[in-house]
């Protein structure tokens, strides 16, 4: 039966694996980067088998580090960097071109093209997304458009597509299984998320076959098996990273949110069998489900620049030596002295969706120095979240009252006070912080019967609570700034557009 659950992280630039024990503790992990590559300006992608290798690599070197046999591994569970597209010969397993990564902006024109086309609403209908390069679907068009002959091979059924879940799958299984799970496949643009299933229209529209796309399965579901010493190891969890991080962090019931404080937040809303449609700017997306389970559904908001802020004052300004400086500094000063900064550094994500938006710091005075402003970064993180949260309840009606809490910038103490203050909610902080690992391996452990529901329920341990300790007057005043140092942005952002 074995004693573990090996969760396999594959991020953006690092591989982990990370070994859960019965109890939902980490046993121990072992983590491996792998190379960017930036073709062009606002290109970015990876080496397939550079991504295979360093997550395969770091699955052997826990295995060795902990000295187990395979008969010690119970079940895989995957979790991904979402929306990278990679297509690979269907015989040799090769990949035809590089995985073109989620971040990447080439297609950025085929966006905007489609959008004059009128399908806006018809894609957000079907898929709950925004057209955006950000999204698979135009990547994979584009590679079967510019790689010499893919289209006609894709066609003819010798082209396997996937995301990199997916990939992972298929290499770990000796390609046996094509497939993927709900939350990725709802993150392709091509994947009608009322009807569970790929749509054809939107699969004609980009020219791609259907044959080329993976079968699509609930996420805790037995997908295949890796072969580890002559043990047959069931892969048997899957999910993209957020969705896999709303899970680790138990939110299975509507209304129940996370927020992941990476270099970007991402802020996720359990919706129930429900989905739900945004009018201001928020996804709608599949969360995860199990064999027999009525799809499950939430809402997604992005704060383009979260921890990111942090970096700056680092790397740009020089105010702090390391991340963890923040706090120290912030605590230094009650207040900002009325300054607010607005990082929108690339734009500013939903509810505001301005991509001529640029970072700003206004309410200056003499006395404003490097404590206020670190303190203003901080906050920054802390209302923009806000404002995602206030955008959740306008639309759905249903309150929060906890936020779950994960990623980096979650062990800051004072962004997490801040976070509650002017959000008027509960922080719940989870003693294990590796959300998305631990998604994955729940998932994972619950399709075979490592564990229960109920087991899972029974780990819910906290690091810590931060609960309101701000004045209803004061927090009403600190967002009355915040929304005026945002419509100083708008304004400049619409006088730069208009010139």
């Amino acid at each position: 039966m074995g004693n573990y659950i090996l969760a396999l992280d594959e991020g953006t630039t690092s591989a982990r694996a990370i070994l859960f024990d019965k109890a939902g503790g980490i046993v121990d992990m072992v983590q491996r980067e792998f190379p960017q590559i930036y073709p062009q300006p606002g290109w970015v992608e990876q080496d397939p088998m550079d991504i295979y290798a360093s997550q395969y690599g770091v699955m052997m070197e826990l295995i060795a580090k902990r000295s187990l046999s395979p008969d010690d591994i119970h079940a895989i569970g995957i979790t991904n960097q979402r929306e990278t597209a990679i297509v690979w010969d269907r015989a040799t397993g090769v990949p035809i071109y590089n995985a073109i990564v989620w971040q990447c902006r080439r297609t950025a024109l085929m966006c905007e093209e489609i959008k004059a086309e009128g399908l806006t609403d018809t894609i957000r209908a079907k898929t709950g997304l925004l057209i955006d390069a950000y999204f698979s679907a135009t990547k994979l068009a584009w590679i079967l458009d510019h790689v010499e002959g893919a289209r006609e091979r894709a066609l003819r059924g010798e082209l396997c597509f996937g995301t990199v879940d997916t990939w992972l799958l298929w290499r770990l299984t000796d390609g046996a299984v094509h497939a993927t799970d709900m939350t990725n496949a709802s993150r392709t643009m091509l994947y009608d998320i009322n009807k569970c299933d790929w749509d054809d229209a939107l699969l004609s529209r980009f020219g791609i076959p259907r044959a080329m796309l993976p079968h699509v399965e609930p996420s805790s579901h037995i997908f295949g098996y890796h072969t580890l010493g002559g043990v047959r190891i069931p892969i048997s969890g899957i999910a993209g990273d957020q969705q896999a991080a709303l899970f680790g962090q138990r939110c299975t019931r509507p209304g129940e949110s996370k927020n992941t404080y990476g270099t970007g937040c991402f802020l996720l809303m359990h919706t129930g069998d429900t989905p739900r449609c945004s009018e201001g700017g928020l996804l709608t997306t599949m969360a995860a489900s199990a064999d027999g389970e009525a799809p499950q559904y939430a809402l997604e908001g992005s704060v383009f620049v979260g921890g990111a802020v942090i970096q700056w004052l680092r790397d740009g300004l020089g105010l702090i030596r390391d991340a963890e400086d923040s706090e120290y500094f912030a605590s230094k000063t009650p207040d900002t002295g009325g300054a607010y900064l607005v990082p929108a550094f690339t734009g500013l994500g939903a509810p505001h969706w301005d991509m001529y938006a640029r970072g700003t710091l206004v309410g200056m005075t003499r006395a404003t120095g490097r404590n206020q402003i670190v303190r203003a970064a901080l906050e920054s993180i802390a209302y923009q979240t806000n404002d995602i949260l206030d955008l959740m309840h306008r639309e759905t009606g249903i309150p929060i009252t906890t936020l779950n809490v994960d990623g980096g910038a979650s062990a800051n103490n004072l962004l997490m006070q801040m976070q509650a203050d002017f959000s008027a909610l509960t922080v719940r902080r989870p003693a294990v912080r590796e959300s998305t690992a631990l998604g994955a391996a729940y998932l994972a452990g619950l399709s075979t019967g490592f564990w229960t529901k109920d087991d899972l329920a029974a780990h819910a341990g906290d690091d810590q609570l931060f609960t309101p300790a701000m004045c209803e007057d004061a927090r009403r005043t600190a967002l009355d700034g915040w929304a005026r140092a945002l419509r100083a942005v708008r304004a400049w952002s619409e006088a730069e557009h208009e010139s």
